[in-house]
């Protein structure tokens, strides 16, 4: 939607070969250079890293993955791999690991399955059953319950319109269904919320959230915030912040993910990482207007050593 910006484009003068020899001289002997890997790594595509990793194999007989967990380590290491996977793969895999275990991370769903597009959504549910042999939607539905379960589901089948068509009466109509479902009555029915945020397209939940607040008095966002609780809220909020400005909300996560004591790195790297290439410029832009501070400058304060000069390097 709207006009998305990356950080990360196809390299021009891309020389596997040179790149290879570039990285394998990186590993080899005392020591390991990691600025060198960096500079390779976060100014290659993911297609062109793709190429990297199997010509690295082709040439040395040696896993590219494997070489590099040897010579590398903590969150630069895991940042470094996640680049080595296609952005898709990353994604399922971060999925499986947000419900393999005991308990389940419902934030990295949140994340992935409520700013997915219906392609998107596609491809992780082939994708995820080729990595892990498993199904996303059955392993979904035994780790998720009740309302948040119907609504990753509903998700999950990508079915939403995405045209880009506007109609006033159905925005009008809706707005009146979620305001009688949650404000207007004793209790909130959320199935009304759930298929209204998981169907429609981005351009019509506008307009719908616009009446809704002309006719409630409430931004659609607090009343949320009111009527709801737990996981299901925050899927109704990422839901409701993505159609309203998606790399918005994603500039959101990444503040999330750096303020108060400690810092979600794995959420710095899925995002940073797998949005390089789509929208991380606009990202930025949006991180500054919202938080007065670039996002580069929060990401120095917060992180540090090699961990925070790939991020810089990705962010451009």
């Amino acid at each position: 939607m709207g006009n998305c910006q990356p950080t990360v484009v196809p390299y021009e003068d891309f020389d596997v070969l040179a790149d290879i020899k570039a990285i394998r001289k990186a590993c080899k002997g005392f020591g390991t250079d990691e600025q060198a890997i960096i500079d390779i790594l976060a100014n290659r595509s993911s297609f062109q890293r793709l190429e990297i990793k199997q010509a690295y194999f082709d040439k040395y007989d040696d896993e590219l993955v494997d070489v590099l967990k040897s010579e590398l380590s903590g969150n630069f290491e895991k940042a470094i791999l996640a680049m080595l996977d296609p952005p898709v793969i990353y994604a399922v895999k971060e999925l499986r690991k947000a419900m393999k275990g005991a308990g389940t991370d419902e934030d990295v769903l949140v994340e992935i399955l409520c700013t997915a597009t219906n392609a998107d959504i596609a491809m992780f549910k082939e994708c995820y059953f080729q990595v892990h042999e498993r199904d996303l939607e059955a392993d979904i539905e035994g780790d998720t319950s009740g309302d948040v379960r119907n609504l990753l589901t509903a998700l999950l089948q990508g079915g939403r319109d995405e045209s880009y068509d506007v109609d006033e009466e159905l925005a009008e109509q809706d707005a009146t269904a979620l305001f009688e479902a949650g404000e207007g009555r004793f209790g909130t029915d959320e199935s009304t919320f759930s298929y209204i945020l998981a169907s429609r397209n981005y351009l019509q939940l506008q307009a719908t959230f616009k009446i809704y607040e002309q006719l409630s008095g409430t931004e659609i966002l607090d009343a949320i915030e009111n009527e709801t609780s737990g996981t299901l809220k925050k899927c109704y909020k990422a839901l409701v912040r993505a159609a309203k400005n998606p790399q918005l909300y994603f500039a959101r996560r990444l503040n999330d993910a750096m303020k108060g004591a400690g810092t979600d790195e794995d959420t710095l790297i899925r995002i940073i990482v797998c949005r390089s290439e789509y929208d991380l410029e606009t990202i930025k832009d949006m991180y500054l207007e919202k938080y007065d501070v670039s996002l580069k400058d929060a990401l120095r304060d917060e992180c540090s050593g090699d961990f925070k000069r790939l991020l810089l390097a990705i962010c451009h």
